[in-house]
């Protein structure tokens, strides 16, 4: 067995990984309808005003509004009705004193009327007159032209998250596309001569992958494109013939191969072609995570056990990938609740504990770092400080929820 060289806190291993974040440069034009989620790579400025044009803002009447200046329910205002405008279409005819016109909310506004009162406020005598009920003041219910944005304005600006309303902002001034940065592109495999893909049959000593599915699922969610490679044997030739192939991508993350058997080949090829960063962090489950630099190519070592490997990617490989994806940190929801059982901690190590909620109380979830529903029939997880030994029954934590 190698043990490990030099274990480091949780707090330092984030260190190491944040000053290893190198933000992705490239980018890349995609159509609008793609665009949801992307960050924007160039500020974009409207090109028009919007709306384009002073528009009803409500559906009811294009009136001048000193017509309508003595308009009371015992004394409506009658007006002759001229025109009616509809959306997509101009008005025929300027609105003088004395007229008006029916109009549909978001059409233009007629030349000469300065105000909109709401159908509610009005009754039709005959076709081609109306009474107004209610007086009206310049500017009522009308959308002037550029009030939304106008020509020059800032609609997006570098480095903002494409939501729906912003998708929407550049929908507002015609951009049919938007320049954004490039999705890191993740090469995720497991190691192990004992893995095998679901679907196959196995034979006697083997398991499936799984980590290859939580990992790319994880990465998917978090900013990256996964891309996912056959499970490699534990030999040297194999393990360097993977990493070869995933030379292109962005962020390397193997599984397994991390811990200190001498069969975890893994380390062994990366310190032959590149920088271990750090190897053994304490924290459980999950001791034996490796970070390394790959000829400057960021790579994460996964232990092979399913929980250790997915619960220490929420902890060290997402914040990673997010900065990389230049999307803001993760801001998992945090319940603060009773405990339900009590938990012991081994000491000088931080811990991650799976807990399940049922009214109101967190009970513990953990079964082992192989077993995945420890992590499946969770709902989140709380941490236990490396100086900190147990947590009894009752006390209030807080739970990060999945």
């Amino acid at each position: 067995m190698r043990p490990f060289t030099s274990t480091i806190s949780l707090e330092e291993a984030r260190r190491r990984l944040t000053a290893a974040i190198r933000p992705i440069a490239r980018t890349e034009r995609v159509a609008l309808a793609d665009a949801a989620g992307r960050v924007v790579a160039r500020t974009v400025t409207s090109g028009i005003d919007v709306p384009p044009f002073a528009r009803s803002a409500m559906d009811g009447y294009a009136v001048v509004a000193a017509d309508t200046a003595a308009a009371a329910p015992a004394t409506p205002a009658r007006l002759r009705i001229v025109d009616r405008i509809y959306t997509g279409q101009m008005p025929r005819v300027s609105i003088a004193s004395g007229a008006c016109a029916e109009i549909a909310t978001g059409a233009p506004m007629p030349g000469g009327a300065d105000a909109v009162v709401i159908v509610e406020d009005t009754t039709r005598t005959t076709d081609d007159a109306v009474e107004i009920f209610a007086a009206a003041r310049p500017g009522q219910h009308i959308s002037r032209r550029g009030a939304d944005m106008s020509a020059g304005a800032v609609t997006v600006v570098a480095g903002d998250v494409l939501t729906p309303s912003r998708v929407g902002s550049l929908a507002a001034i015609g951009r049919a596309d938007v320049e954004v940065y490039e999705r890191p592109r993740v090469a995720i495999l497991s190691t192990g001569s004992e893995v095998v893909d679901p679907g196959q049959t196995l034979a006697p000593g083997q398991i499936f992958d799984v980590n290859r599915f939580t990992l790319a699922a994880l990465v998917a969610a978090h900013g990256g494109v996964p891309e996912r490679h056959k499970a490699v044997h534990d030999s040297i030739d194999a393990l360097t013939e993977a990493l070869d192939r995933c030379a292109d991508a962005d962020l390397i993350v193997f599984s397994g191969g991390s811990s200190v058997g001498e069969r975890d080949l893994i380390l062994d090829v990366v310190s032959a072609r590149g920088e271990m960063i750090f190897h053994g962090v304490a924290i459980k489950p999950g001791k034996p995570t490796a970070f390394a630099l790959i000829r400057g190519r960021p790579l994460f070592g996964m232990p092979g056990n399913p929980t250790s490997c997915l619960s220490n990617a929420y902890v060290l490989l997402v914040p990673f990938l997010r900065a990389t994806a230049r999307l803001p940190p993760y801001q998992p929801r945090i319940v603060r609740v009773p405990l339900g059982r009590r938990i012991d901690s081994p000491v000088r190590r931080h811990q991650i504990y799976t807990v399940r909620l049922r009214d109101g109380v967190a009970h513990p979830a953990f079964k082992g770092s192989g077993d995945i529903t420890s992590l499946s029939q969770a709902d989140g997880y709380i941490e236990i400080p490396e100086e900190q030994s147990v947590i009894e029954e009752g006390a209030l934590v807080e739970v990060t929820l999945f």
